[in-house]
């Protein structure tokens, strides 16, 4: 996925199917500069990561 995708998936107000490593996640944030994105897992939310961009699989 790219940053400025990142970014609408974020600042909607739809859900979107995104994952990380296969597993469902949402995005909290997008740092533009250093290309990587807040996200915590849906089925542990209480688990976040920061995680680089390009990693990110909209399906």
């Amino acid at each position: 996925m790219n940053v400025g995708r990142a970014k609408e998936i974020v600042e909607s107000a739809d859900m979107f199917n995104v994952t990380y490593e296969g597993a469902p996640v949402i995005i909290q944030h997008v740092d533009e500069k250093s290309k990587m994105a807040r996200v915590y897992f849906r089925k542990s939310p209480e688990e976040e990561r920061d995680v680089p961009v390009l990693n990110l699989i909209e399906e």
